[in-house]
């Protein structure tokens, strides 16, 4: 009986660690702009819900809970074409203003294969002195089904240098970035 418990309870512990340890792919984007870091740090955190403004995959964005600024709590919703059915919602797990940095989880979405339990991303400013600063994202994420982790990276990591780049278009000129004009803003900064 005493084995039988054993094997028993040596199952349950294993069957819990493999829960709790699931693999994640992680993705780290960057970019360098020649711009100042507080007017950066406006658009990527103190704006979070607006972030269609500055985003060129996302279509309209709104605030949910939270404040209209950016802050620990806020929620935001993504939408990635025009009728919904694409769609992340996201909330802010950690504010750090004076890092410039902010942590986001995935608190539901439409049509992507994520697994939001295992999703976080991390967005942060650095300020390289004056006119120039750093963008940066890690994110670590899991798929729905896990096998396709390996393909949603290069995916993910393109979004978000070009998330990167329409930021920068939008502080230097004031213009929006959507999807339909961000083909030919990409080509302005081709080198």
């Amino acid at each position: 009986m005493k084995k039988l418990i054993l094997i028993i309870a040596i199952f349950l512990s294993v069957g819990q660690m493999n829960g709790q340890t699931k693999k994640q792919q992680e993705v780290i984007a960057e970019r360098l702009v020649d711009l100042p870091a507080n007017k950066v740090w406006q658009i990527l955190g103190e704006d979070y819900g607006a972030i269609a403004n500055s985003h060129p995959a996302i279509v309209s964005s709104k605030y949910t809970s939270g404040s209209l600024a950016g802050e620990e709590g806020a929620e935001r919703l993504c939408y990635f074409n025009k009728k919904g059915s694409q769609m992340f919602h996201e909330k802010i797990t950690e504010w750090n203003p004076e890092d410039m940095s902010f942590t986001q989880i995935i608190v539901d979405h439409k049509k992507f294969p994520i697994d939001k339990h295992n999703t976080i991303v991390t967005y942060s400013v650095e300020d390289l002195g004056p006119d120039r600063a750093k963008i940066k994202a890690h994110l670590k994420f899991r798929t729905k089904p896990a096998f396709m982790g390996s393909m949603a990276k290069g995916k993910f990591k393109a979004m978000l240098e070009d998330y990167f780049l329409a930021i920068e278009h939008h502080i230097k000129t004031g213009e929006n970035v959507t999807v339909d004009n961000f083909k030919s803003i990409k080509k302005l900064y081709k080198s």
